[in-house]
């Protein structure tokens, strides 16, 4: 396992740059199965997952170049689906649960896609369901291998378009589905869809590449089916989930930081929500600028005087990935919050790391915490621990690079799963971090 070492307690400053989104870059690369034309894709970020996902379309045919930093071509015009059902896909599949987005374009250009049972994060039960049964609405036959932990649908005589009410928004269902539908013979209605923006990125995409949706932005997608797809290009959006990360360690560490271009229209709550926290940022044209909170923040309460419960839900809800974010910068805020997580049952627990460093926090149950601030009254303290998610583990960092003293986090495989080069870009700010193998 790889590990960094924190040294803790510096102000930082500068300027950082937001990379690609991973969560809109997964789907986007896997759309590029749709087409025998050649798609490229710019802002691509240099991380663990996409490489991944890169590395498994290589080894299905798709044609790949680098034409530049983080910009990539790629043609799918000589596919191996033989590869499908290889034991090195049930390996490299299973350890990526982005490679299920693979399954719709397949599908829907070839009448068959296979996928092993993806691993990803310990955050709880992600249902596999709405992805199958968008699937199966459409004319597909579903496979499932017990024994091998292997999915596959199938559908000879191609796919037929229909009307179909999701049970949950699921980000990925939603584009594994749309994927699917554009092929499709016919007219396809998805209710309760996910709006993302990464979602509406796919969307966008997909009708430059010659697909007819409408509805994009809401919740309810219409899909004309075409014959056929082509070529395009496509560039991906910054990482909201790496703006509002910055956004925290500005907070936490007392740092004076400007994040660049950060789509501001893209953002949703995202500002406003850490600005219930007490936090002052501004927009600069696509900037934000986060002045050094010398003085701490004072977290806000409700009309009635009630004290603040920060929840997470779907676009343009508050994404359940900054919730880890919340908790941490919460810890020396002034006042009381409830973070509230709805969507994942497992993803508080790495709040007893937390407590160990000397933060206030009652862990009510697994999708509630109360945290109580110590308005910087008294640091954190530094110490040793174990990333157990993406997201835990830079909400570790954060809180690591505001305590005092020297911390060690260990398993920092999974913090560059989605985030960039992190620690020689905090290096750039001045933080004190060290990487070591």
């Amino acid at each position: 396992m790889g590990t960094f070492q924190i040294e803790g307690g510096h102000q930082l400053k500068g300027e950082i740059t937001p990379q690609g989104a991973k969560n809109e870059a997964l789907q986007i690369l896997c759309a590029v199965l749709l087409t025998p034309e050649e798609v490229i894709i710019s802002n691509i970020p240099d991380i663990r997952d996409v490489n991944k996902l890169i590395e498994i379309l290589r080894n299905l045919g798709v044609k790949i170049k680098k034409l530049g930093k983080g910009e990539y071509s790629f043609k799918s015009d000589e596919l191996k689906l033989e590869y499908l059902e290889s034991e090195r896909f049930k390996k490299e599949g299973s350890g990526l649960r982005g490679s299920i987005m693979i399954v719709g374009p397949l599908l829907a250009r070839f009448g068959k896609g296979y996928i092993p049972r993806p691993g990803g994060d310990k955050i709880g039960r992600r249902r596999l369901d709405t992805h199958f049964e968008g699937f199966i609405n459409l004319g597909a036959e579903f496979r499932y291998n017990k024994e091998e932990r292997f999915y596959g649908v199938e559908a000879p005589e191609g796919l037929t378009g229909t009307y179909m009410l999701l049970d949950e928004a699921s980000v990925t269902g939603t584009a594994n589905i749309v994927m699917a539908a554009v092929l499709a013979k016919g007219t396809t209605t998805i209710y309760n869809a996910a709006c993302e923006p990464y979602l509406q990125q796919l969307c966008k995409m997909l009708n430059s590449m010659g697909a007819k949706i409408e509805g994009v932005g809401s919740n309810l997608l219409t899909i004309e089916g075409v014959t056929e797809m082509v070529g395009c290009t496509h560039r991906i959006l910054p990482d909201m989930i790496e703006i509002g990360s910055w956004i925290g360690l500005a907070a936490m560490t007392k740092s004076e930081i400007t994040i660049k271009n950060v789509s501001w229209d893209n953002l949703g709550l995202i500002p406003n929500t850490f600005r219930k926290l007490g936090i002052t940022l501004e927009q600069v044209g696509d900037d934000i600028y986060i002045p050094a909170h010398n003085n701490g923040y004072q977290i806000e309460s409700y009309i009635d005087g009630s004290f603040m419960t920060i929840a997470d839900a779907p676009w343009p809800g508050f994404t359940p990935d900054l919730l880890s974010i919340v908790l941490v910068v919460a810890t020396q805020a002034r006042g009381e919050v409830m973070v509230h997580q709805k969507m994942f049952e497992s993803r508080l627990f790495f709040v007893d790391k937390l407590i160990d460093m000397g933060a206030k926090i009652i862990l009510c149950d697994p999708h509630r915490a109360t945290i109580i601030g110590h308005d910087f009254k008294s640091t954190l303290k530094a110490t040793t621990m174990v990333s157990p998610d993406i997201r835990a583990g830079i909400s570790l960092l954060i809180a690591a690079l505001s305590a005092k003293g020297t911390s060690i986090i260990h398993n920092i495989e999974q913090i560059d799963r989605g985030y960039e080069n992190i620690d020689e870009r905090l290096r750039a700010i001045g933080a004190k971090i060290t990487r070591m193998e």
